[in-house]
């Protein structure tokens, strides 16, 4: 198991450890070299929502942000997982009627909010979740946004082998620096095919997101991952939602470092600056309680975040475990340590566990 994995995460029980946690993580350059790491880099990983800013690529090439004149919040909004607060909702529903859409359109089901306080606001009013609650609702308006500027059918819009599915395999890579027919397709939460390919790769994908110019992504695509990104750092609060980590993270840095969640505890980051690099980290167990805290450890050990970043990201350093009394129990934390790596994420050979 260590050659695999490494453990990145503590949870305590009073002062005595009760929990470990697992996980890999990569962090590469968009020329394609793996600079530092720990566990196996070459594990296949589902990048989840994650794939959410190069989904948003198809629309934005197309002309889309000029076509239907899409405010930065509402590219923001594209790529995000939001918490389904009556802002996201309400942005959503806005998206929909102004382009002749309807709820029913959108191929995601209806979940209650990621925000807690909107999901009890929800309840106590006696309401239902509806599908615009969704956390992926505003990137499935910009797939079926994206189609019709295409003139590709909306019908089945969200299935492998539709062509407007096939182009984002094909973005996802051409970033990632790996041959679309070598990267495995599942289907993620919301419907939408979600991409199968070793960290290290997803690593050089967000590097590239970082630099696309520096990861040969042609201009058309650099100007709209810069599109994207510029959106995302100027309103972080459309990316995910109050006092959530992405969003802090983006606002603590000035939209220097953007991150971007994935479910079952994967996270991408893109490092913008002098010096690009893509940050991709999976927790092998799915656990997503300990990965604010070791995203966070990943980015100050490689020199990602100025202290006052880290500082001022310190409430998601340590979590405090409390029983249903609301006594404190314990605490979980990060503990790893990256190891200092100079490999060429090509030069990398898949690492498939066996399946039990």
């Amino acid at each position: 198991m260590t050659d695999q994995f490494a453990p990145v995460a503590c949870s305590l029980r009073g002062s005595w450890t009760e929990n470990l946690h697992f996980g890999v993580a990569a962090i590469a350059t968009p020329e394609g070299y793996l600079v530092a790491g720990l566990g196996e880099p070459s594990r296949r990983v589902f990048l989840r929502s994650a794939a959410k800013p190069v989904q948003v690529l198809p629309l934005l090439c197309a002309g889309g942000r000029q076509a239907y004149a899409l405010e930065p919040e509402e590219i923001a909004l594209i790529c995000s997982s939001h918490a389904g607060t009556a802002e996201h909702v309400a942005k959503v529903l806005e998206l929909l009627s102004r382009n002749g859409l309807r709820e029913e359109d959108l191929a995601c089901g209806p979940h209650p909010p990621l925000s807690v306080p909107s999901a009890e606001e929800l309840r106590e009013s006696g309401l239902s979740p509806r599908r615009a609650h969704n956390n992926c609702s505003a990137n499935h308006i910009g797939q079926l946004l994206a189609c019709r500027l295409l003139e590709l059918p909306l019908d089945g819009y969200h299935q492998p082998t539709h062509p407007l599915q096939e182009r984002v395999l094909e973005l996802i890579g051409g970033l990632a620096g790996i041959a679309p027919r070598e990267i495995q397709i599942g289907v993620d939460g919301c419907g939408l095919p979600s991409f199968r390919l070793p960290l290290a790769h997803a690593a050089r994908l967000y590097a590239c997101l970082a630099d696309p110019v520096a990861g040969r992504a042609g201009a058309e695509i650099a100007v709209e991952v810069g599109t994207a990104l510029d959106a995302m750092a100027s309103h972080p609060e459309m990316v995910a939602g109050p006092g959530r980590f992405t969003t802090e993270l983006i606002r603590a840095t000035g939209g220097r470092v953007i991150g971007k969640e994935g479910a079952e505890g994967f996270y991408g980051a893109a490092v913008r600056g002098p010096v690009a690099l893509g940050v991709a980290i999976k927790i092998v167990d799915g656990t997503e309680g300990c990965r604010d805290a070791v995203v966070l450890e990943v980015l100050r050990q490689a020199g990602c975040l100025s202290h006052m970043e880290f500082e001022q990201l310190a409430p998601f350093q340590r979590t405090e475990l409390r029983n249903h009394s609301g006594d404190l129990t314990g605490e979980l934390f990060a503990d790893l340590e990256l190891a200092e790596l100079d490999v060429e994420i090509s030069s990398l050979e898949p690492f498939e566990q066996a399946a039990h």
